[in-house]
């Protein structure tokens, strides 16, 4: 029972991070394994807990997206990876064979010809209304030659290559970690004209309406469904004979594909046979799920080799003897964070078994030796700092501790020149990086000597003399700024411009006192806790980066805080979280509460006044920290009747 407890526990907060937060804390086969021994264990004792992912179909849906209940139930898939099982299913009826493509699945819904909604798949009963977006994915009719009542469900995707087109473009915190996560950071977006700008596709699987045109065949539904503008996830026609010769076939043609696709659907042609099938609490009768049965190989461990990103975060990836998978020869996987390879228990010399997930990205499936001999480096491989490790969610993420390493140099760069740092427009992270290549910047400081350049940046491609003189003019206005801004730009882990105007304040705009503040005394600032004071001690702690900083107080002009006249919320400390609608965005409510004398801090503690949350019933970790310490839980609504001047 307790193990079962477990399973669940592990099972949902890996599906709420999958499909709420677009984040992965685990691969899709250790998911599967999970999910797979929770299963025999329920048999086993014949119990299913309330909160069971084998009972439940998805989670509830917290964006700020209007709500709609589905006209039916929209249920997951049971799955297999055995031939065999495939074989049996499909008996002597006649099946469609599909891609399963791993997007974000979109019910589409016309009337009279025209496209009227577009709802998520959600928590399977109630989706998100994304009509707004759905009119600009780019290959969704909004008007069809067929005037009676049609729903056509399918899978919104973006592909492997515009993916990487897009995060390239992206800054480092904002990169996306593979295309379904784009695609539903997408879809959901409150704002069309984001999601305009990027080449979302929808692909029919299943429609209801029409059936004239059809009579009882799925195929034909999807062929007909073709003829009005709507491509279709692309299927064959199978039975036990050729089952394997047309998986073989989807398995060739996986190599190339650039739709993500996570396996394959079977169902049966006959609708009419579907319907007579029904369903179960989680699954329909008629179609079956096949993942893609992993190659696994055994290989020798050879190295831990420790990459640190632009953003200070240090990944182990394992390499390994060379071996064959899926076509080709692999020798490196990435491990993703600290936890997985302490998971995996690693050490040079031990024999493991590796994978491609989904026949594509290398994986170390298991690690048979189990020596655990791998040292965590207590240096950064690049610039010799001292590392650190976090814990986020219950995952464990190693860090350099230098803003300043060379392997963050571009990225910090472009985070000092940004509108609330620097604000030097002009220096967006590609020029930076070509200045980088030409050696004209390697620190911060750099970028005020850059005028001494201005005859070779004339003549570099994209650049001319107009251009040019733009850039230096935003140079040299930047060195009017405020303290807090400048704060900010420096980089400082865990230091945003919320804290960073905390700072600033508590210190009275002095620089030096920040400089030489002890641990104890950043303790006192209200929203501050042991990390972030630490971050700043040893941000300053570094020579190289004091070094800097004289410099830089040589010819910036540094501004204090204003004084504040208006009092009114002096001594309260306000967290705000979610989506606002009355004010612009959160950074304008935060810039009011402290032109009133108040605070804004990015976490709750026993020193918040009051937490803002519009969506007050929501279980995110600040709703239940403000329960447990007992902080007013207040929506917009009520800080402006409580606060707000008339």
């Amino acid at each position: 029972m307790d193990r079962m407890k477990e399973l669940v526990e592990l099972l949902n907060r890996a599906a709420e991070e999958y499909y709420q937060k677009d984040n992965e804390i685990m691969t899709n086969r250790e998911y599967d394994d999970l999910y797979d021994e929770l299963l025999e264990l329920e048999k086993k004792e014949g119990i299913i807990l309330p909160d069971s992912p084998t009972k439940a179909v998805g989670y509830a849906v917290l964006s700020a997206l209007s709500k709609v209940r589905h006209e039916r139930r929209m249920l997951s898939l049971d799955k297999t990876k055995e031939m065999a099982k495939l074989k049996d299913f499909i008996g002597e009826n006649e099946g469609v064979l599909s891609w399963k493509l791993d997007g974000l699945t979109i019910v589409l819904k016309y009337n009279g010809g025209r496209l009227i909604q577009a709802i998520t798949r959600g928590n399977g009963e109630i989706g998100e209304d994304v009509t707004h977006n759905a009119m600009h994915f780019k290959n969704v009719p909004q008007r069809i030659a067929f005037n009676g009542s049609l729903t056509v469900r399918g899978e919104a995707t973006i592909s492997y290559s515009d993916f990487k087109r897009i995060n390239e473009k992206l800054p480092e915190e904002e990169k996306y970690k593979n295309p379904r996560n784009l695609c539903s950071g997408t879809v959901r977006q409150l704002d069309s004209k984001i999601s305009a700008g990027r080449p979302v596709n929808f692909y029919a699987f299943t429609i209801s309406g029409g059936e004239e045109f059809y009579k009882d065949s799925k195929a034909k539904a999807l062929d007909w469904v073709e003829s009005l503008g709507f491509k279709h996830v692309g299927y064959k026609i199978v039975n036990k004979d050729n089952i394997e010769e047309m998986i073989q076939w989807f398995k060739k043609e996986i190599e190339g594909f650039d739709i993500p696709s996570d396996g394959l659907v079977l169902t049966y042609d006959s609708i009419s046979y579907s319907i007579s099938l029904g369903e179960t609490s989680k699954f329909p009768r008629d179609s079956l799920a096949f993942k893609w049965e992993d190659e696994i190989k055994e290989t020798i461990l050879r190295e831990i080799v420790w990459n640190t990103s632009r953003t200070g975060l240090i990944n182990p990836v394992a390499v390994f003897e060379p071996v064959d998978l899926e076509g080709t020869t692999v020798n490196r996987a990435s491990l993703h964070n600290l936890s997985i390879a302490e998971a995996l228990m690693l050490g040079v010399g031990d024999t493991i078994k590796v994978y491609k997930a989904n026949m594509i990205i290398p994986q170390v499936a298991d690690n048979i030796t189990r020596s655990n001999t791998f040292i965590v480096p207590d240096k950064c491989f690049v610039c010799g700092a001292n590392t650190e490790i976090e814990e986020s969610g219950g995952i464990k993420f190693l860090y350099c501790s230098n803003p300043n390493c060379g392997a963050q140099k571009i990225k910090s760069l472009t985070h000092f020149t940004s509108r609330d740092a620097m604000n030097i427009e002009g220096l967006s992270e590609s020029t930076i990086e070509k200045f980088v290549v030409e050696g004209y910047l390697s620190n911060y400081m750099d970028i005020y000597g850059l005028k001494a350049y201005g005859d070779k940046i004339k003549a570099m491609k994209g650049f001319g003399e107009k251009s040019c003189n733009k850039l230096l003019e935003a140079v040299e206005k930047s060195k009017n700024c405020n303290l807090e801004n400048f704060i900010y730009a420096l980089g400082i882990r865990h230091i945003g411009l919320a804290n960073a105007k905390l700072l600033s304040r508590h210190f009275k705009g002095d620089i030096e006192r920040i400089i030489n503040a002890s641990e104890e005394e950043i303790l006192e600032i209200d929203g501050f806790g042991g990390i972030m004071a630490r971050s700043v001690i040893d941000y300053f702690a570094l020579p190289e980066n004091i070094m800097l900083l004289r410099q830089a107080l040589q010819i910036l002009h540094i501004e204090k805080p204003e004084g504040n006249t208006d009092s009114s919320l002096n001594d309260m400390t306000f967290v705000i979280t979610g989506e606002v609608y009355s004010f612009k965005n959160r950074k304008e409510l935060q810039s009011y509460i402290e032109k009133k004398g108040g605070k804004v801090s990015s976490s709750v503690t026993g020193k918040t006044s009051y937490l803002i949350n519009n969506d007050n019933t929501s279980p995110s970790s600040k709703n239940k920290k403000a329960k447990e310490l007992n902080i007013p839980i207040i929506t917009e609504e009520e800080f402006i009747g409580m606060f707000r001047d008339e």
